[in-house]
């Protein structure tokens, strides 16, 4: 008679089997392995845990056993299965990832798994597993643009120059405007976080009125220029530029990257920027606002304050948004751009070669 593999766990294993035994989340087949091996290591027979745990003499010799020659790593997950695949799966996987891929359902953009499985005849079940197996998921999509800029390379080179390399006695200066945003509150009072729950905001809103914020960032220091204003049109960009002249060295030359706005080539704007040599533009690529730095420094101002903020006035709104820049200048850091112009342009050259091989529409 073949005699049971003694069990001796050490506390870290111990710790571990028990936090499984008794977890909440823990699936059910590892909590059921765990209590077998601590069972086993009390020095139970076989026989003994089967009857505790109401199960298969047989389970508790193959998960002792299992245990005795793997440790937690050969009960945590199952041992990979052998045998063939399923056979209708065989016969029905061309059709569904033909179909997947190649063809939409009517007055819709995509499959599901119920609408795909009607139109074919075979069970949904069956449609998502074929789809799991060959990583298909068209409930997902992710969105992209190419810039069709004819002067995209040359933009590029320029752009990504200046944050790699910015010329001697001058300032490298990203500059846009972050418009329309609003000062809202909310309808009820949310909950605060506490341990095991995250705060609470409620999904509607009182709107109260907005603002505009005007910003330029040194991407040397990492320093912030910033001002608010209720419009942006081009008399508020050269009331900005009037600031940035006022707030900066007069002695060094400013190089200002910014996007194709129109506000930002108005006549009056380029009338204003010949009567101050020491500004130089230097536009982004249409569709490029990936290029701009300050774009990245709008995107944490958006997650850090105002998506969750509450504000009961557009000065209220104002007022943090200054709070925010001055605790931002404070400690400000360089923003690094690692990224070489060659790198982009060789990027873009593949989206641009695989865009042309798809048929049009």
């Amino acid at each position: 008679m073949k005699k049971a593999p003694t069990i001796l766990l050490s506390d870290e294993e111990r710790i571990t089997l028990i936090r499984w035994s008794h977890g909440r989340s823990t699936p059910a087949r590892t909590v059921l392995r765990a209590n077998i091996v601590l069972r086993a290591a009390e020095g139970k027979l076989n026989k003994q845990i089967a009857s505790e745990l109401g199960i298969n003499p047989n389970t508790v010799v193959r998960w002792r056993g299992r245990f005795a020659e793997l440790r937690l790593a050969g009960i945590e997950k199952d041992a990979p299965r052998g045998g063939r695949l399923a056979r209708c799966r065989r016969q029905w996987a061309g059709k569904i990832i033909a179909a997947t891929t190649q063809t939409k359902p009517k007055a819709a953009t995509h499959w599901t798994t119920r609408t795909l499985a009607a139109h074919l005849g075979c069970d949904r079940n069956m449609v998502g597993r074929v789809w799991k197996a060959n990583g298909l998921q068209p409930h997902r999509s992710r969105t992209f643009k190419v810039s069709n800029d004819p002067h995209f390379a040359e933009k590029v080179v320029d752009v990504v120059g200046l944050y790699l390399d910015p010329p001697e006695h001058a300032l490298v200066l990203s500059v846009d405007e972050k418009s329309q945003i609003q000062a809202l509150d909310r309808t009820q009072p949310g909950l605060p976080l506490k341990p095991g729950r995250c705060g609470t905001l409620t999904h509607d809103y009182q709107r109260h009125g907005t603002t505009t914020l005007f910003a330029a960032i040194d991407t040397t220091e990492g320093k912030l220029i910033g001002s608010c204003m209720p419009r942006h049109r081009h008399q508020e960009w050269i009331k900005f530029l009037m600031q940035i002249d006022q707030q900066t060295p007069t002695h060094l030359d400013l190089h200002l990257v910014a996007d194709n706005y129109a506000t930002h080539k108005h006549p009056k704007v380029l009338a204003w920027l010949k009567r101050h040599p020491r500004f130089h533009m230097h536009f982004t690529p249409t569709s490029s606002s990936w290029l701009n730095l300050i774009e990245r420094w709008f995107r944490d101002l958006t997650d850090k304050l105002i998506r969750r903020g509450t504000f009961l006035s557009v000065d209220d709104l104002i007022e943090a948004i200054t709070a925010y820049i001055d605790a931002h200048n404070s400690t400000a850091e360089p923003f690094i751009w690692t990224a070489k112009a060659e790198q982009i342009l060789e990027k873009v050259r593949r989206a641009r070669a695989v865009l042309d091989k798809l048929p049009s529409d």
